[in-house]
């Protein structure tokens, strides 16, 4: 269990990491902030920290997305009267008090302390309420496009000298001496792949990767695709580009038809690069795919799809649910298969190794 400094300090950097400036003296006049009032006073910890962490009105909906996803409850913006902690009864004390909750449902301290834990829980195992619980924990998720190198130069302070903006600086000066202009390249988001097996092997994990898969979409929605592997292909894309996640997932859903199915990876890989990938989804781009490597068929008609993958391919991520689980060895024909035509192996069981896919992925 986590003190109540460690609850408020961590939802401090939950904030930080959603892009709001949160600095070291806002965290301080959070934490004094918060001990005027209960920790169990869920609408005093609130307003506590919206009055010293956000800036801008801007800030607001990040705000209140990430505060109920770290302590769990009604968001703060659907509540019929919202109102400040009233001052007439300060409390110096963050100890949540010994009876009672404050009317707000369990003690912050507490569901804080669940949300950390439940980060770490594998998928498959929780119940309905915790995955209601843990859909809500996908908007704190930010996932980071990768970056490629772009042919045109921009002017720069430092780089290579821009020979024609330094003779147009000299002429425009009669020849006097100038400054030397400098350029340097630019970046431009890596097209990312999103691969997604929704066999019945993967179905226990199949409606949080396309939650992972809905974040991916609302980061860059122009440079990346998803798709569905089963018994046949499914282009997902623009039924994930939906604003609200149950309505991109409904969407989705009745899109694909071969939901918990059989397992063709081979066949359906090959069908995304002969109608997808050569035309140039795949070239030079970040290819994830989310599958434990359950295969139908034999494992050589996978292994030379993967070949071909990997040729195109910028990088290739193969993220396997049973990676994450103790004693587990790449020992299966279909992942013994693939193997040598992937630049990263990683587990993709729970939200915590989301996060760090979405790393692998942003740093590729």
């Amino acid at each position: 269990m986590w003190t109540p400094t460690e609850t408020l300090l961590g939802l401090a950097r939950a904030l930080r990491a959603a892009g709001l400036p949160v600095t070291a003296d806002r965290e301080r006049a959070f934490l004094s902030a918060a001990a005027l009032v209960s920790l169990a006073d869920r609408t005093g910890v609130y307003w506590a920290g919206r009055a010293t962490m956000t800036a801008d009105p801007a800030d607001v909906p990040v705000y209140d997305q990430v505060f109920t996803a770290w302590f769990g409850g009604t968001a703060m913006h659907l509540t019929r009267h919202p109102r400040p902690p009233s001052a007439t009864a300060p409390r110096a004390s963050l100890t949540p008090a010994a009876e009672g909750d404050g009317g707000d449902g369990e003690p912050l301290a507490a569901a804080a302390s669940g949300a950390e834990l439940l980060r770490h829980r594998d998928v498959a195992t929780l119940t309905a309420a915790e995955r209601a619980r843990l859909a809500r924990l996908f908007a704190t998720l930010r996932p980071r496009p990768p970056a490629r190198r772009a042919r045109r130069r921009a002017p720069a302070r430092t780089g290579g000298v821009d020979g024609r903006a330094t003779l147009r600086e000299q002429l425009r000066r009669m020849g006097e001496p100038g400054p030397v202009r400098r350029r340097r390249p630019t970046t431009r988001p890596r097209r990312v792949v999103v691969l997604l097996d929704v066999s019945g092997s993967m179905s226990p994990y199949a409606d949080s990767l396309l939650r992972l898969a809905h974040t991916m979409v609302r980061a860059a929605p122009r440079t990346t695709e998803v798709f569905t592997l089963g018994t046949r292909l499914t282009r997902v894309t623009a039924a994930l580009r939906e604003r609200d996640p149950e309505r991109a997932l409904l969407a989705a859903g009745e899109a694909v038809p071969d939901w918990s199915g059989g397992t063709r990876l081979g066949e359906t890989l090959g069908a995304f690069l002969d109608r997808w990938g050569r035309r140039g989804t795949a070239r030079q781009a970040v290819v994830v795919i989310c599958s434990d490597g359950w295969e139908r068929h034999g494992p050589d008609l996978l292994a030379e799809q993967m070949r071909r993958l990997h040729v195109l391919a910028h990088t290739v991520v193969w993220a396997n649910p049973h990676v994450g689980r103790a004693g587990y060895r790449p020992v299966q024909a279909g992942i013994v298969a693939v193997l040598p035509h992937v630049d990263a192996f990683v587990p993709g069981h729970s939200m915590a190794t989301f996060a760090e896919l979405l790393e692998v992925v942003g740093n590729a």
